[in-house]
């Protein structure tokens, strides 16, 4: 008779970035089923950007996730520019080259830290040094193309906030060269590791089924051999001007995971390429847009994890009055609920971190109140709430309060 039993992991665990909590039920060390217990993290984004003004917004969101920070900001400006008639219609032509190496940069910065940390977690900490060692030249560009190396602060309604020097494009240009070698050395270490390739093909499978049923998104769904990029699917900024490819593998697994965004920054570094290359010398970034009329947008974009999907709906005022977001690891963390059924205990820990999460990208609260009985909070009671905890702690710890 099998005997099943509770394996935690989290909500604090040292192969978990951010707090979230999986509850394993295994029987020996093979994992049977899963709970997955999110929801240690509520910033209210969504409801502080119905109080800002729209230029305010992309500061806001572009915290929502400190590794793909330009994604949500861009979302955000397809979503608005969506109101007004597109962003095509809308955004400078050099301001469209701009977002679309703001964004490939993004994409190289966030596969090079999960590379990196993939490596660490297999105990590979050869990956982990050189992958992070790479990205510091990455962050190095953003610098100079944004004035920032995180929080790029680049991204408003109708263009960006700044333009690109020409006498930093050949200097950019030589650091992608410097790089190139650097995906060599990690698609050599990776893809010819029969080590790794021991541990990593056939861990974590998503089949091609299972990634259509649980609406995965990004490297995820590509590794299982499902062809979607939005970039494509939805061409934004330039990216149906330039020559790139979709990358694809079929297997599933956090080996094809793996392989997918290595080969992947070969396309960024490319599409950048590109982009300095055809980008105009001259011209305006800016369309300088003054006012919002009503209606409703959606803007998408294909952040590093996935499809980041912005609705915001105008009223004609100059504040939104519902912004919704949904991040990519809202659509991949569920499917940890196959993909890590069936594995060891072993494997759990990477399956969960082979879809790259981002809980604070994932979490917000909704609180809908049907009946009298549920009290809705607002901040102020929150604050005192927390201060009446407090209160009762130093009186459990003191005895009597101070």
């Amino acid at each position: 008779m099998s005997h099943k039993i509770i394996v935690p992991i989290g909500p604090y665990h040292p192969l978990q970035e951010e707090p979230e909590y999986f509850q394993l039920y295994v029987e020996g060390e093979k994992v049977v089923d899963i709970d997955i217990i999110i929801g240690y993290n509520h910033r209210g984004i969504e409801k502080l950007s119905e109080s800002k003004h729209f230029d305010q917004v992309p500061f806001l969101v572009e915290r929502i996730c400190g590794i793909c920070s330009s994604s949500h900001p861009y979302a955000y400006c397809l979503a608005v520019e969506n109101i007004l008639g597109g962003e095509a219609n809308i955004v400078p032509e050099k301001a469209l080259y701009i977002r679309t190496i703001i964004d490939e940069l993004q994409r190289i910065h966030s596969h090079l830290l999960w590379l990196g940390l993939a490596g660490h977690f297999i105990g590979y900490n050869t990956v982990w040094m050189w992958a992070w060692k790479y990205r510091e030249p990455v962050l190095d560009m953003f610098e100079m193309v944004t004035g920032n190396r995180n929080n790029y602060a680049m991204f408003k309604v109708g263009g960006v906030r700044r333009d690109l020097k020409d006498e930093d494009i050949p200097i950019l240009k030589k650091m992608l060269d410097e790089l190139s070698p650097g995906v060599d050395l990690f698609r050599g270490a990776i893809m010819d590791d029969p080590v790794i390739k021991m541990r990593l093909k056939g861990v974590g499978v998503l089949t091609r089924q299972q990634v259509v049923d649980w609406c995965v998104v990004g490297p995820t769904a590509r590794a299982s051999g499902v062809n979607m990029d939005i970039r494509r699917d939805e061409p934004y900024g330039v990216s149906d001007r330039l020559d790139w490819k979709v990358i694809l593998e079929k297997d599933g697994d956090i080996f094809c995971k793996t392989i997918v965004r290595i080969l992947e920054l070969y396309e960024s570094i490319s599409i950048i390429r590109q982009s300095l290359n055809k980008m105009p010398k001259d011209g305006p970034i800016d369309a300088g847009v003054k006012d919002i009329p009503a209606g409703e947008g959606i803007g998408r974009v294909e952040a590093p994890r996935g499809e980041c999907f912005h609705y915001i709906k105008s009223d004609g005022t100059n504040r939104p009055v519902r912004h919704k977001i949904r991040s990519p690891s809202f659509m991949n963390v569920a499917s940890d609920k196959v993909s890590a059924v069936g594995g060891t205990i072993s494997d759990a820990t990477l399956t969960l971190a082979a879809v790259d999460p981002c809980y604070c990208c994932t979490e917000r609260v909704a609180v809908i109140n049907k009946t009298d009985k549920c009290k809705v909070m607002n901040g102020w009671d929150l604050i005192k709430l927390s201060q009446e905890k407090t209160l009762k702690l130093k009186e459990g710890y003191y005895g009597r309060p101070e």
